[in-house]
Protein backbone atom coordinates (compact mmCIF):
# COMPACT_ATOMS: atom_id res chain seq x y z
CA UNK A 1 0.00 0.00 0.00
CA UNK A 2 3.15 2.05 -0.21
CA UNK A 3 3.73 5.34 -2.51
CA UNK A 4 4.48 4.81 -6.09
CA UNK A 5 5.72 6.18 -9.49
CA UNK A 6 3.19 6.58 -12.30
CA UNK A 7 5.71 8.02 -13.95
CA UNK A 8 6.86 6.68 -17.93
CA UNK A 9 9.98 6.37 -19.55
CA UNK A 10 10.16 9.52 -21.79
CA UNK A 11 10.52 8.91 -25.82
CA UNK A 12 8.30 6.84 -26.45
CA UNK A 13 4.99 6.08 -28.68
CA UNK A 14 1.74 5.84 -28.21
CA UNK A 15 -1.07 3.42 -29.18
CA UNK A 16 -5.10 3.64 -28.89
CA UNK A 17 -5.78 0.59 -26.36
CA UNK A 18 -8.67 -0.26 -29.06
CA UNK A 19 -5.75 -0.22 -31.93
CA UNK A 20 -3.54 -2.48 -29.33
CA UNK A 21 -6.42 -4.97 -28.98
CA UNK A 22 -7.74 -5.17 -32.74
CA UNK A 23 -3.75 -5.44 -33.52
CA UNK A 24 -3.28 -8.66 -31.06
CA UNK A 25 -6.60 -9.83 -32.20
CA UNK A 26 -5.63 -10.23 -35.57
CA UNK A 27 -1.96 -11.74 -35.02
CA UNK A 28 -3.61 -14.62 -33.23
CA UNK A 29 -6.09 -15.41 -35.36
CA UNK A 30 -3.92 -15.22 -38.39
CA UNK A 31 -1.65 -17.71 -36.29
CA UNK A 32 -4.25 -20.10 -35.78
CA UNK A 33 -6.58 -19.04 -32.99
CA UNK A 34 -10.16 -18.79 -32.91
CA UNK A 35 -12.17 -15.39 -33.12
CA UNK A 36 -13.84 -16.17 -29.62
CA UNK A 37 -10.26 -17.13 -28.39
CA UNK A 38 -8.30 -14.42 -29.67
CA UNK A 39 -10.60 -11.80 -28.28
CA UNK A 40 -10.66 -13.24 -24.93
CA UNK A 41 -5.96 -13.26 -24.93
CA UNK A 42 -6.11 -9.83 -26.79
CA UNK A 43 -8.21 -7.89 -24.27
CA UNK A 44 -6.34 -10.10 -21.14
CA UNK A 45 -3.06 -8.41 -23.05
CA UNK A 46 -4.26 -5.21 -23.31
CA UNK A 47 -5.32 -5.05 -20.16
CA UNK A 48 -2.14 -5.96 -18.47
CA UNK A 49 -0.66 -3.01 -21.11
CA UNK A 50 -3.71 -0.36 -19.58
CA UNK A 51 -3.07 -1.16 -16.14
CA UNK A 52 1.26 -0.17 -16.50
CA UNK A 53 2.10 -3.92 -16.18
CA UNK A 54 3.67 -4.11 -19.67
CA UNK A 55 5.71 -7.01 -18.72
CA UNK A 56 2.75 -8.91 -19.16
CA UNK A 57 1.11 -7.16 -22.41
CA UNK A 58 1.02 -7.59 -25.94
CA UNK A 59 4.40 -7.42 -25.86
CA UNK A 60 4.65 -10.85 -25.50
CA UNK A 61 3.32 -12.01 -28.27
CA UNK A 62 5.87 -12.60 -30.43
CA UNK A 63 7.26 -15.06 -27.95
CA UNK A 64 4.10 -17.03 -27.60
CA UNK A 65 4.11 -17.03 -31.49
CA UNK A 66 7.13 -18.37 -31.67
CA UNK A 67 5.90 -21.30 -29.61
CA UNK A 68 3.13 -21.49 -32.10
CA UNK A 69 5.48 -21.58 -34.34
CA UNK A 70 7.49 -24.24 -32.85
CA UNK A 71 4.35 -26.10 -32.43
CA UNK A 72 4.55 -26.37 -28.64
CA UNK A 73 1.67 -24.67 -28.43
CA UNK A 74 -1.78 -25.42 -29.86
CA UNK A 75 -3.48 -22.44 -31.26
CA UNK A 76 -6.45 -23.99 -32.05
CA UNK A 77 -6.79 -26.10 -28.67
CA UNK A 78 -10.66 -25.61 -27.14
CA UNK A 79 -10.01 -25.89 -23.24
CA UNK A 80 -12.69 -29.13 -22.03
CA UNK A 81 -14.66 -28.22 -18.82
CA UNK A 82 -15.42 -31.68 -16.67
CA UNK A 83 -17.75 -30.71 -13.34
CA UNK A 84 -16.64 -32.81 -10.37
CA UNK A 85 -18.96 -32.03 -7.97
CA UNK A 86 -21.52 -28.95 -7.99
CA UNK A 87 -19.03 -26.80 -6.54
CA UNK A 88 -16.16 -27.89 -7.84
CA UNK A 89 -14.91 -28.44 -11.69
CA UNK A 90 -11.44 -29.02 -13.64
CA UNK A 91 -10.55 -27.99 -16.83
CA UNK A 92 -8.03 -29.33 -19.32
CA UNK A 93 -6.47 -26.54 -21.41
CA UNK A 94 -5.18 -28.90 -23.96
CA UNK A 95 -1.75 -27.29 -24.34
CA UNK A 96 -3.90 -24.41 -25.67
CA UNK A 97 -3.37 -20.40 -24.85
CA UNK A 98 -3.70 -19.92 -21.22
CA UNK A 99 -6.07 -17.07 -21.58
CA UNK A 100 -9.14 -19.17 -23.13
CA UNK A 101 -8.70 -21.55 -20.54
CA UNK A 102 -8.14 -19.15 -17.28
CA UNK A 103 -11.13 -17.06 -18.42
CA UNK A 104 -12.94 -20.13 -19.37
CA UNK A 105 -12.22 -21.50 -15.49
CA UNK A 106 -13.32 -18.15 -13.25
CA UNK A 107 -16.61 -18.15 -15.16
CA UNK A 108 -17.65 -21.58 -14.42
CA UNK A 109 -15.98 -20.46 -10.44
CA UNK A 110 -18.34 -17.59 -10.83
CA UNK A 111 -21.32 -19.44 -11.86
CA UNK A 112 -20.86 -21.88 -9.33
CA UNK A 113 -20.34 -19.26 -6.27
CA UNK A 114 -23.50 -17.59 -7.92
CA UNK A 115 -25.67 -20.74 -6.65
CA UNK A 116 -23.63 -22.43 -3.97
CA UNK A 117 -21.72 -19.66 -2.17
CA UNK A 118 -18.42 -21.25 -3.44
CA UNK A 119 -16.45 -22.03 -6.94
CA UNK A 120 -13.16 -23.92 -7.42
CA UNK A 121 -11.52 -25.01 -10.77
CA UNK A 122 -8.48 -26.48 -11.07
CA UNK A 123 -6.67 -26.44 -14.75
CA UNK A 124 -4.06 -28.41 -16.41
CA UNK A 125 -1.84 -28.69 -18.86
CA UNK A 126 -2.36 -24.56 -19.61
CA UNK A 127 0.39 -22.13 -20.43
CA UNK A 128 1.06 -18.43 -19.52
CA UNK A 129 -2.36 -16.61 -19.09
CA UNK A 130 -0.48 -13.64 -18.58
CA UNK A 131 -1.38 -10.61 -15.84
CA UNK A 132 -3.33 -12.60 -12.75
CA UNK A 133 -5.50 -9.38 -12.53
CA UNK A 134 -7.16 -9.33 -15.58
CA UNK A 135 -8.61 -12.54 -14.10
CA UNK A 136 -9.51 -11.11 -10.54
CA UNK A 137 -11.81 -8.13 -12.59
CA UNK A 138 -13.54 -10.84 -14.10
CA UNK A 139 -14.72 -12.33 -10.44
CA UNK A 140 -14.91 -8.53 -9.22
CA UNK A 141 -16.96 -7.70 -11.99
CA UNK A 142 -19.59 -10.04 -11.34
CA UNK A 143 -19.45 -9.10 -7.31
CA UNK A 144 -17.63 -11.96 -6.46
CA UNK A 145 -14.33 -12.20 -4.26
CA UNK A 146 -11.31 -14.76 -5.87
CA UNK A 147 -8.12 -16.35 -5.63
CA UNK A 148 -6.12 -16.66 -8.84
CA UNK A 149 -3.07 -19.11 -8.38
CA UNK A 150 -0.62 -20.45 -11.36
CA UNK A 151 2.37 -21.79 -11.50
CA UNK A 152 5.17 -20.92 -13.46
CA UNK A 153 8.75 -22.10 -15.00
CA UNK A 154 11.54 -22.16 -13.02
CA UNK A 155 13.35 -19.17 -11.74
CA UNK A 156 13.40 -18.65 -8.03
CA UNK A 157 15.72 -20.66 -5.56
CA UNK A 158 13.54 -22.73 -2.51
CA UNK A 159 15.48 -20.75 0.62
CA UNK A 160 18.82 -21.54 1.35
CA UNK A 161 19.70 -22.62 -2.12
CA UNK A 162 21.45 -21.71 -5.25
CA UNK A 163 19.02 -23.86 -7.82
CA UNK A 164 16.24 -22.83 -10.04
CA UNK A 165 13.20 -24.61 -9.64
CA UNK A 166 10.06 -22.60 -7.76
CA UNK A 167 8.30 -20.36 -10.14
CA UNK A 168 7.77 -16.26 -9.97
CA UNK A 169 4.39 -17.45 -9.93
CA UNK A 170 1.68 -14.69 -8.48
CA UNK A 171 -0.63 -14.68 -5.80
CA UNK A 172 -3.70 -12.42 -6.64
CA UNK A 173 -7.06 -12.21 -4.82
CA UNK A 174 -9.34 -9.28 -5.18
CA UNK A 175 -13.34 -8.05 -3.85
CA UNK A 176 -15.92 -5.83 -5.01
CA UNK A 177 -14.96 -2.03 -3.58
CA UNK A 178 -17.38 0.34 -1.52
CA UNK A 179 -19.77 2.72 -3.17
CA UNK A 180 -18.13 5.63 -1.50
CA UNK A 181 -16.40 8.45 -3.10
CA UNK A 182 -13.00 7.85 -4.82
CA UNK A 183 -13.48 3.73 -3.16
CA UNK A 184 -11.80 1.14 -5.22
CA UNK A 185 -11.80 -2.82 -6.01
CA UNK A 186 -9.28 -4.51 -3.91
CA UNK A 187 -6.82 -5.92 -6.10
CA UNK A 188 -4.13 -7.70 -5.33
CA UNK A 189 -1.29 -9.48 -7.88
CA UNK A 190 2.14 -9.98 -6.76
CA UNK A 191 5.11 -12.32 -7.39
CA UNK A 192 6.63 -13.49 -4.50
CA UNK A 193 10.12 -12.43 -5.59
CA UNK A 194 11.16 -8.60 -5.15
CA UNK A 195 9.99 -7.97 -9.05
CA UNK A 196 8.24 -10.18 -11.67
CA UNK A 197 10.38 -11.88 -13.93
CA UNK A 198 8.83 -10.43 -16.82
CA UNK A 199 10.09 -6.96 -15.38
CA UNK A 200 13.63 -8.32 -16.59
CA UNK A 201 12.32 -8.98 -20.19
CA UNK A 202 11.24 -5.75 -20.18
CA UNK A 203 14.24 -4.22 -19.30
CA UNK A 204 16.18 -5.79 -21.26
CA UNK A 205 13.92 -5.00 -24.13
CA UNK A 206 14.51 -1.32 -23.39
CA UNK A 207 18.34 -0.90 -22.59
CA UNK A 208 17.52 -0.59 -19.38
CA UNK A 209 19.20 -1.47 -15.79
CA UNK A 210 17.60 -3.27 -13.06
CA UNK A 211 17.65 -2.64 -9.34
CA UNK A 212 20.47 -4.57 -7.78
CA UNK A 213 17.96 -6.64 -5.10
CA UNK A 214 16.07 -7.80 -8.09
CA UNK A 215 18.10 -10.68 -8.99
CA UNK A 216 21.39 -12.84 -8.95
CA UNK A 217 23.50 -13.62 -12.15
CA UNK A 218 25.21 -16.92 -12.72
CA UNK A 219 27.77 -16.91 -10.52
CA UNK A 220 25.33 -15.75 -7.43
CA UNK A 221 26.66 -12.23 -7.47
CA UNK A 222 24.04 -9.11 -7.52
CA UNK A 223 23.49 -7.75 -11.10
CA UNK A 224 22.28 -4.59 -12.52
CA UNK A 225 22.67 -6.38 -15.81
CA UNK A 226 19.03 -7.63 -16.92
CA UNK A 227 20.57 -9.80 -19.02
CA UNK A 228 23.11 -11.78 -16.65
CA UNK A 229 20.29 -11.55 -14.00
CA UNK A 230 18.07 -14.11 -16.79
CA UNK A 231 21.05 -16.31 -16.56
CA UNK A 232 21.15 -16.62 -12.30
CA UNK A 233 17.55 -16.72 -9.98
CA UNK A 234 15.30 -14.40 -8.93
CA UNK A 235 15.60 -13.10 -5.24
CA UNK A 236 12.31 -14.42 -3.31
CA UNK A 237 10.58 -11.25 -1.28
CA UNK A 238 11.11 -11.50 2.55
CA UNK A 239 13.78 -14.29 2.55
CA UNK A 240 11.91 -17.90 3.29
CA UNK A 241 8.60 -16.59 3.41
CA UNK A 242 8.64 -15.52 -0.26
CA UNK A 243 9.98 -18.93 -1.03
CA UNK A 244 7.76 -20.51 1.08
CA UNK A 245 4.61 -18.59 -1.22
CA UNK A 246 6.03 -20.26 -4.53
CA UNK A 247 6.20 -23.50 -3.35
CA UNK A 248 2.38 -22.75 -2.05
CA UNK A 249 1.69 -21.50 -5.68
CA UNK A 250 2.86 -25.17 -6.81
CA UNK A 251 0.78 -27.53 -4.24
CA UNK A 252 -2.32 -25.80 -5.17
CA UNK A 253 -1.34 -25.29 -9.30
CA UNK A 254 0.75 -27.92 -10.05
CA UNK A 255 0.32 -30.58 -7.37
CA UNK A 256 -3.01 -30.22 -7.41
CA UNK A 257 -4.31 -29.94 -10.88
CA UNK A 258 -1.72 -32.67 -12.84
CA UNK A 259 0.27 -30.11 -14.60
CA UNK A 260 3.82 -29.98 -14.25
CA UNK A 261 5.81 -28.98 -10.81
CA UNK A 262 8.30 -28.69 -8.76
CA UNK A 263 10.31 -27.08 -11.48
CA UNK A 264 8.96 -28.68 -14.71
CA UNK A 265 7.36 -26.36 -15.86
CA UNK A 266 8.34 -25.08 -19.28
CA UNK A 267 8.47 -21.14 -19.67
CA UNK A 268 7.13 -19.04 -22.18
CA UNK A 269 10.42 -18.17 -23.59
CA UNK A 270 11.50 -21.57 -24.08
CA UNK A 271 10.32 -23.61 -27.23
CA UNK A 272 11.79 -27.28 -26.32
CA UNK A 273 8.06 -28.69 -25.20
CA UNK A 274 4.96 -27.56 -24.04
CA UNK A 275 4.44 -25.45 -20.88
CA UNK A 276 2.08 -27.88 -18.72
CA UNK A 277 1.06 -25.05 -16.76
CA UNK A 278 -1.32 -25.51 -14.01
CA UNK A 279 -3.87 -22.89 -12.17
CA UNK A 280 -5.83 -22.64 -9.81
CA UNK A 281 -9.17 -20.55 -9.21
CA UNK A 282 -12.29 -19.43 -6.57
CA UNK A 283 -14.79 -17.49 -6.28
CA UNK A 284 -16.85 -16.71 -3.29
CA UNK A 285 -20.20 -14.73 -3.01
CA UNK A 286 -19.40 -11.99 -0.41
CA UNK A 287 -23.45 -11.96 0.53
CA UNK A 288 -22.72 -15.09 2.27
CA UNK A 289 -23.15 -13.70 5.89
CA UNK A 290 -24.23 -10.29 5.68
CA UNK A 291 -26.10 -8.26 2.21
CA UNK A 292 -24.12 -7.02 -0.60
CA UNK A 293 -24.98 -3.43 0.47
CA UNK A 294 -23.31 -3.83 3.73
CA UNK A 295 -20.29 -5.96 2.80
CA UNK A 296 -19.46 -2.79 0.27
CA UNK A 297 -19.82 -0.32 3.39
CA UNK A 298 -17.64 -2.18 5.05
CA UNK A 299 -15.21 -2.48 2.13
CA UNK A 300 -15.45 1.38 2.26
CA UNK A 301 -14.70 2.09 5.54
CA UNK A 302 -11.51 -0.09 4.70
CA UNK A 303 -10.65 1.65 1.67
CA UNK A 304 -11.08 5.13 3.67
CA UNK A 305 -8.86 3.95 6.68
CA UNK A 306 -6.06 2.84 4.88
CA UNK A 307 -5.82 5.43 2.46
CA UNK A 308 -6.22 7.95 4.86
CA UNK A 309 -3.97 6.71 7.70
CA UNK A 310 -0.93 8.84 9.22
CA UNK A 311 1.61 8.52 6.61
CA UNK A 312 5.23 7.53 7.43
CA UNK A 313 7.86 10.42 6.56
CA UNK A 314 8.57 10.90 2.36
CA UNK A 315 5.28 9.91 1.28
CA UNK A 316 2.84 12.07 -0.52
CA UNK A 317 -0.16 9.69 -0.84
CA UNK A 318 -1.20 6.00 0.34
CA UNK A 319 -2.96 3.52 -2.49
CA UNK A 320 -4.43 0.55 -1.38
CA UNK A 321 -3.97 -2.73 -3.51
CA UNK A 322 -4.18 -2.37 -7.14
CA UNK A 323 -5.19 1.16 -7.30
CA UNK A 324 -2.12 2.63 -8.99
CA UNK A 325 -2.49 0.22 -11.97
CA UNK A 326 -6.44 1.50 -11.92
CA UNK A 327 -5.34 5.21 -11.65
CA UNK A 328 -2.50 3.89 -15.16
CA UNK A 329 -5.66 2.67 -16.97
CA UNK A 330 -7.89 5.50 -16.56
CA UNK A 331 -4.91 7.51 -18.21
CA UNK A 332 -4.12 5.78 -20.76
CA UNK A 333 -7.87 4.98 -22.05
CA UNK A 334 -7.69 8.59 -22.57
CA UNK A 335 -3.84 9.08 -23.69
CA UNK A 336 -3.02 5.70 -25.44
CA UNK A 337 -0.76 2.76 -23.96
CA UNK A 338 3.54 3.99 -24.04
CA UNK A 339 5.67 1.78 -25.97
CA UNK A 340 9.03 1.62 -26.84
CA UNK A 341 10.06 1.88 -30.59
CA UNK A 342 11.81 -1.38 -30.16
CA UNK A 343 8.84 -2.71 -29.21
CA UNK A 344 6.80 -1.56 -31.86
CA UNK A 345 9.20 -2.93 -33.94
CA UNK A 346 9.20 -6.27 -32.73
CA UNK A 347 5.68 -6.12 -32.87
CA UNK A 348 5.55 -4.87 -36.22
CA UNK A 349 7.58 -7.73 -37.23
CA UNK A 350 5.45 -10.38 -36.57
CA UNK A 351 2.59 -8.60 -38.70
CA UNK A 352 5.04 -9.07 -41.37
CA UNK A 353 5.54 -12.58 -41.14
CA UNK A 354 1.49 -13.28 -41.09
CA UNK A 355 0.85 -10.56 -44.13
CA UNK A 356 -0.31 -7.94 -42.00
CA UNK A 357 -0.39 -4.47 -41.71
CA UNK A 358 1.03 -2.50 -38.84
CA UNK A 359 0.08 -1.61 -35.19
CA UNK A 360 -1.76 2.09 -35.81
CA UNK A 361 0.39 5.06 -33.62
CA UNK A 362 -1.37 7.60 -32.12
CA UNK A 363 0.23 11.28 -33.96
Amino acid sequence: MATASTTETPNLVRVNHHDAKTFAAALLTASGVSAKNAEITASGLVQADLRGVESHGILRLPSYLSRVRGGVLDPAAEPELKQITPVVAQIDARNGFGFPAAHLGMDTAIKMAGVYGIGLVSVKHSNHFGMSAWIVKQAVEADMMSLVFTNSSPALPVWGSKEKMMGVSPIACGAPGGKGEGSKPFILDMAPSVAARGKIYKALRRGEKIPTDWALDGEGKQTDDPAKALEGVMLPMGGPKGSALAIMMDVFSGVLSGSAFAGGVTGPYDMSKPGDVGHFFVAIKPDLFMSLDEFRERMDVLYQKAVNSEKMHGVDRIYFPGEIEQLNEEQRLKDGIPYAKAEIDALNAEAEKLGLGKIPLIE
